[in-house]
C-alpha cells in the first residue's frame, strides 16, 4: 500500500486547482513519495476520503486545497478522542491559505512536495467547537481559525460567489456584510468566568491568522495548550474601516474596543443569530462551545528552507 493518500478538491479556488493538479501530481513523483489520490466530489467527501484513509492505514493524508479542504481532512483522520490517526499534510491552492502561515508550510508547490517527502513533523493543538446547524447540535475540529459574527457572515455571503475564484468573493462578501452588519449583545464565558458585550467578531484561535492573510491573533501558538480569544466590540463603521488595515499588521490588540485572552474553553451565548465560521467556512451559528485538544495532530512542515 502506498505510503500517503492525497485529497485532492479540484473545485478550489474557483477550479484552478483541477488544472494545477498535473503538476502537482508531477511534482510528488519527483520527489519519490509512494501515493494515490482521490478527488473530492462535494462538500463533506473530504472528511469521508480522509476516515477512509485512516482506516487503511495510511500514515500521511494530503489535502490538496484551500483551508476548508484542509479543515474536512482533519475531520477525517481524527478519533473519537480528538486525536490524528495519522499525519496531517498540506498542499495549499486555495485562495486564504490561513492554515499555513501559522504553521511554515511553504506555498510554493515545489517547496511544499518535498516537504511532504522529508519527514520533518510538528505536534500541534486543535480546536473543538460545538454548535448548531440547521436546528441539530453539531461537533467539529478546526486547525486554525473559528469567528462568531461579522468574519462568519462574510464567509456566508461569499459562499455565493465562490465559482468567480481568486479573492473577488471575498471582497463582494466583504463589502455587502460590511454596511449591514450589526454588533450583537453576546454573554462569552472564558475558563468560567462570564461577562456580556455588544459584540461585532470574537475570533477563537489556534493559528494567527484569518480572513486571507488577516493576523488577528498576532501572538497565537499552536503548541501551547491554549486557544486566542479576540473580541472586537461594536462601534461605529467609519472608525472600523479606519482601523481596518490594522488586522493585516496584527496591531490591532491594543485598540480600546478589542480585548484579548488566553483560554482553555470559550462559551457564546446570544439571544439573536450569531453565524459561525470553521477554518473560514461557515458551518452553523451560536449557541456555541470551543475547547482545545492539547498535541492532537502531527503535521508534514518539511524545513525552513524549502
Amino acid at each position: 500500500m502506498p505510503y500517503a493518500k492525497v485529497i485532492v478538491n479540484p473545485t478550489a479556488r474557483g477550479g484552478e486547482t483541477a488544472k494545477r493538479w498535473p503538476l502537482i501530481n508531477e511534482l510528488l513523483e519527483q520527489n519519490n513519495l509512494s501515493f494515490d489520490y482521490a478527488f473530492t466530489e462535494g462538500v463533506g467527501h473530504g472528511i469521508q476520503l480522509a476516515r477512509e484513509a485512516a482506516d487503511r492505514d495510511y500514515e500521511l493524508v494530503v489535502a490538496v486545497g484551500g483551508d476548508g479542504t484542509v479543515n474536512e481532512v482533519v475531520n477525517g483522520i481524527i478519533d473519537g478522542d480528538g486525536k490524528g490517526r495519522a499525519t496531517l499534510g498540506i498542499i495549499c491552492t486555495g485562495t486564504g491559505s490561513d492554515s499555513i502561515r501559522t504553521l511554515g508550510i511553504p506555498r510554493e508547490y515545489g517547496r511544499s512536495c518535498r516537504a511532504l517527502a522529508r519527514h520533518k513533523r510538528k505536534r500541534i493543538d486543535l480546536g473543538a467547537a460545538e454548535y448548531v446547524s440547521n436546528g441539530r447540535n453539531m461537533k467539529r475540529y478546526y486547525i486554525n481559525t473559528a469567528g462568531l459574527g461579522f468574519d462568519a457572515a462574510v464567509a456566508e455571503r461569499t459562499t455565493h460567489f465562490k465559482r468567480m475564484g481568486g479573492t473577488i468573493p471575498f471582497l463582494i462578501g466583504f463589502a455587502t456584510v460590511f454596511f449591514t452588519y450589526k454588533g450583537k449583545d453576546v454573554t462569552i464565558n472564558i475558563d468560567g468566568s462570564g461577562h456580556e458585550e455588544c459584540s461585532l467578531l470574537i475570533a477563537v484561535n489556534n493559528g494567527c491568522y484569518f480572513g486571507g492573510g488577516m493576523k488577528i491573533a498576532p501572538d497565537a501558538d499552536p503548541c501551547d495548550g491554549e486557544l486566542d480569544v479576540i473580541t472586537v466590540r461594536d462601534t461605529n463603521k467609519l472608525q472600523l474601516l479606519f482601523n481596518f488595515h490594522r488586522l493585516y499588521k496584527g496591531t490591532h490588540t491594543t485598540h480600546p474596543k478589542v480585548s484579548t485572552y488566553k483560554a482553555k474553553y470559550v462559551g457564546i451565548e446570544t439571544p439573536y443569530r450569531l453565524p459561525l465560521q470553521l477554518d473560514g467556512e461557515p458551518v452553523g451559528e451560536a449557541p456555541a462551545t470551543f475547547r482545545v485538544v492539547p498535541k492532537a495532530l502531527n503535521v508534514a512542515i518539511g524545513d525552513s528552507n524549502g
